[in-house]
């Protein structure tokens, strides 16, 4: 009988050591920015329209929370062997979908740069929207919708935060960082920004845009925080005072709840 309850304590013991193990290890991913993803890095500097080759790559490891939507992929590494780089690149910096030159005249193509799963979505901003002119390809914007509250009242107008952290993927027909020509020039006609977003993000995107405006909010790439239970802002708030203060005093604290980075 002793022999059979200490059998019994051995093995109980054993899975809860097992258990505790497995715990102590998912907790240490979970802390440290979720499961490793391999990426590629460069393993030497790149020039400006250098051909990247096998031996110019390899593998970098980084957690699931810290990978960029434009980070390439180590599965899709035969995909960009032959393909030239259209910016100078470090050694041992993480490759990017927007790096790439694949057109003769090395502007890139916009289709290649479609995180798989993802697409490209064309926002459209008039001459008098001039916050686009501050945007570039590869940077992150959170999207605000304007649009009539309710059909009866179509003078009264909400402010919706649609969508956080979108990469740009490309500015009119750049789909590199534009020089102060090319800002110029965008300036003086109507801009089109391709965002890079799923299809149910493009649904809402698609719905918005036939029901009011879309303004975007340029934010700072490295920011990978996503605030969730934005309220809308009714027009009405421009006029109470209680509403101004309660917007002051939580830019003041910050964001109450933070999620992890939209993938």
């Amino acid at each position: 009988m002793n022999r059979r309850a200490l059998l019994v304590a051995f093995v109980l013991a054993t899975m809860g050591a097992g258990l505790l193990f497995f715990y102590i290890q998912r907790f240490e991913r979970e802390a440290s920015g979720g499961e490793k993803v391999r990426l590629l890095a460069t393993v030497k500097p790149l020039e400006r329209g250098a051909v990247i080759t096998e031996d110019a790559i390899s593998a970098r490891e980084v957690p699931q929370a810290y990978v960029e939507d434009r980070a390439i992929k180590y599965i899709d590494r035969q995909k960009i062997i032959g393909l030239k780089v259209g910016n100078g690149m470090a050694a041992q910096q993480t490759l990017m979908w927007s790096d790439l030159a694949v057109a003769n005249d090395e502007r890139r193509d916009l289709s290649s740069l479609i995180q798989p799963g993802n697409r490209a979505m064309a926002v459209r901003a008039t001459n008098d929207d001039k916050s686009f002119a501050l945007i570039r390809p590869g940077d992150y914007v959170d999207v605000v919708a304007t649009m009539a509250a309710t059909a009866d009242k179509p003078d009264t107008k909400v402010a919706i935060v649609l969508l956080q952290r979108v990469l740009v993927l490309a500015v009119g027909l750049d789909t590199e960082a534009r020089t102060a020509e090319g800002t110029a020039r965008a300036n003086s006609q109507d801009l089109i920004l391709s965002l890079s977003v799923n299809l149910q993000e493009a649904q809402l995107l698609a719905l918005a845009m036939d029901k009011g405006k879309l303004s975007v909010v340029l934010r700072n790439p490295s920011d990978p925080r996503v605030i969730a239970g934005i309220p809308d802002m009714n027009s009405s708030a421009l006029t109470d005072t209680k509403t101004r203060s309660e917007v002051q005093v939580i830019r003041q604290k910050g964001p109450i709840k933070i999620e992890g980075p939209k993938q």
